[in-house]
């Protein structure tokens, strides 16, 4: 109670500071020192935990096979700056993150799974670490703590944390420029500018543009809405042209300067390099050109991933889980809070126009794919912890009600999770019926004693604050036991690495008479120190096979019939009861060709 107490005094004092005030000259509130280290520090030593544990233990799987076989290559050539998958340029994304990889392998004993995902691992305890900060300028210690609790706890963050791609890079690299500009918002410019747009070009140099564009949308479109619509339309409507350029440009002091062109020419230079040395190197602008198709060409024209407009409204009820049951809530609140005109104003504008932004942005695209808003999880995490933390009653019914419900739903989850305990014999139907156990049950037995006790620890005196404590229990150890028990004891029953590895051992170790038909199958655990013949129709097959250069090869069961030609098979991708007919032909064999 002291400690509630004493909060309703600290945004009473800011309410009373900033009334005689104009508003878009108010300063940030100053930070409170308080134990905010050490809490900090506990929520990052947690996080490392969350993010690094057995971060090698899980074999490659779908898209990170890119970043490890890209990774492979390059040390394989020596060309660091032409990015091939078997051979074949593979350009889709720039060529930091590939580094990234790289870079890592002294740390983990040379290339393998836990050198590929270490760079999101690293990124994801910046992203935590970065927001914090971010967010004690904007409210308070408290405010600042829980969202970094709620971002490292979100199912999708934890999961592209511990898995190798460029998607956390870009968001780490986001709040890297928004700490930037919230730090030096005051002074308009000055060569913090050129910082910013260093850090945007090196931002996409890992994924593509969006490290330029998240962050000017974010920015420019606070900057003028910091003092609300009614003011920023009161100055962009009323007056003449000139004043209204002239507010405009005020407004957005922090690009309309000379900083921002040396800030431009620096960041495009250092963006630009690693294009430019691989197009002398390989005489080709591919890079480019594929950063256009990419970019440009996938948000106007989109060409795959044509999701509907709406998907981001449910996705991000996935990729926020277990804390998107209160982001409606938080929603309405926080909203609710500007229509009052509650403080800390600029706080709450900074971070609605931060959610919204960015779910405007990527719904506006034309390419649209579940994990693409990725990037809107530390802006929900900063509403969501805003309205955990505000002292008092929630100040709209609706939102109270809406609070109710979430946690209901979690509560309920959290309860009812002890039915997964139940064997798969007892209660589904064939073929699901041979599905294992439960892994790690001692660990899932002694997880969910402790979520049931923070249920009843909030359900005994209901409040946001308890709410806060009890979700964070719930949603960290469930994420622990997702990643760190469920998903390394799954690898018993994946086939692709066990699968690449049995090949080369049937085979001799050499890749020499190796061919692929229609798939790349576990490439990198192959290892080939030089392309394998990829070939698509029987007729190349056979001239192959006529030629003497192909004795082995890799081929999906589905494609098995086209071949027309006699094979053996000698090895297969382990298959399991509960499997469909359509994941079974999907698996790839080794046959030995000829009689």
């Amino acid at each position: 109670m002291a400690e509630h107490r004493a909060r309703q005094l600290q945004f009473a004092a800011m309410a009373s500071a900033s009334a005689p005030r104009d508003s878009a000259t108010l300063p940030h509130p100053v930070p409170d020192d308080s134990g905010f280290r050490l809490r900090a520090g506990l929520v990052l030593v947690l996080a490392v935990i969350l993010f690094f544990a057995r971060l090698g233990a899980r074999a490659l799987w779908s898209s990170e096979f890119r970043w490890a076989e890209i990774a492979r290559e390059m040390l394989v050539t020596h060309n660091y700056f032409w990015p091939t998958i078997n051979g074949h340029v593979y350009y889709d994304k720039p060529l930091g993150s590939y580094w990234l990889v790289i870079f890592s392998t002294p740390f983990t004993g040379g290339l393998n799974e836990a050198a590929t995902r270490l760079p999101s691992a690293i990124a994801g305890l910046l992203a935590v670490a970065l927001l914090m900060l971010l967010v004690r300028r904007l409210y308070d210690a408290r405010t600042a703590i829980l969202s970094g609790v709620i971002l490292a706890t979100c199912f999708s963050f934890v999961f592209f944390s511990r898995d190798a791609s460029a998607d956390v890079e870009t968001i780490t690299g986001e709040l890297a420029a928004l700490l930037l500009f919230n730090h030096n918002e005051e002074r308009g410019r000055g060569m913090w500018v050129v910082g910013l747009w260093l850090i945007m070009a090196a931002t996409s140099l890992t994924k593509g543009l969006l490290g330029f564009a998240l962050p000017l949308l974010v920015i420019g479109a606070y900057s003028c809405l910091r003092d609300g619509w009614s003011q920023f339309f009161q100055e962009i409507l009323h007056g003449s042209l000139a004043d209204r350029i002239r507010k405009l440009v005020e407004r957005n002091r922090w690009f309309f300067n000379w900083y921002t062109v040396a800030g431009i020419a620096v960041g495009g230079f250092v963006y630009y390099l690693p294009f430019e040395i691989s197009a002398r190197m390989m005489g080709t602008q591919k890079g480019l050109a594929m950063v256009y198709r990419e970019n440009v060409v996938r948000f106007f024209h989109p060409f795959d991933h044509r999701g509907p407009i709406y998907l981001y409204v449910y996705v991000i009820f996935g990729l926020m889980a277990p804390w998107s049951a209160l982001l409606p809530a938080a929603l309405v609140e926080t909203h609710t809070l500007r229509c009052a005109n509650a403080e800390p104003a600029r706080a709450d504008r900074f971070a609605l126009v931060y959610f919204w932004a960015t779910f405007i942005f990527f719904t506006l695209s034309g390419s649209r794919r579940s994990y693409y808003i990725l990037p809107i999880l530390p802006a929900a995490a900063i509403l969501v912890a805003r309205t955990l933390a505000y002292p008092g009653e929630l100040r709209s019914m609706i939102a109270r009600r809406l609070l109710t419900v979430g946690y209901a739903i979690v509560a309920f989850a959290a309860v009812a999770g002890i039915v997964l305990l139940i064997p798969a014999w007892a209660i589904l139907p064939s073929p699901y019926d041979a599905l294992p156990d439960l892994p790690a049950k001692p660990a899932f037995i002694v997880f969910w004693i402790v979520s049931v006790v923070a249920v009843i620890y909030t359900i005994r005196k209901f409040s946001p604050y308890r709410i806060a404590i009890s979700m964070g229990v719930i949603a960290y150890l469930a994420m622990t036991y997702i990643y760190i028990f469920a998903m390394p004891a799954a690898e018993a029953y994946r086939g692709e690495k066990p699968f690449g590895y049995a090949v080369l051992n049937k085979i001799g170790g050499s890749t020499d008479h190796l061919v692929l038909f229609k798939t790349e199958g576990p490439l990198f655990y192959l290892n080939p120190p030089k392309p394998l013949p990829e070939l698509d129709d029987k007729q190349d097959l056979q001239d192959a096979i006529a030629k003497g250069d192909a004795k082995w090869m890799i081929v999906r069961r589905r494609d098995m019939p086209k071949l027309d030609t006699p094979t053996t098979i000698e090895l297969s991708e382990a298959s399991y009861p509960w499997e469909t007919d359509y994941n079974f032909r999907n698996k790839v064999v080794l046959v030995r060709l000829g009689n």
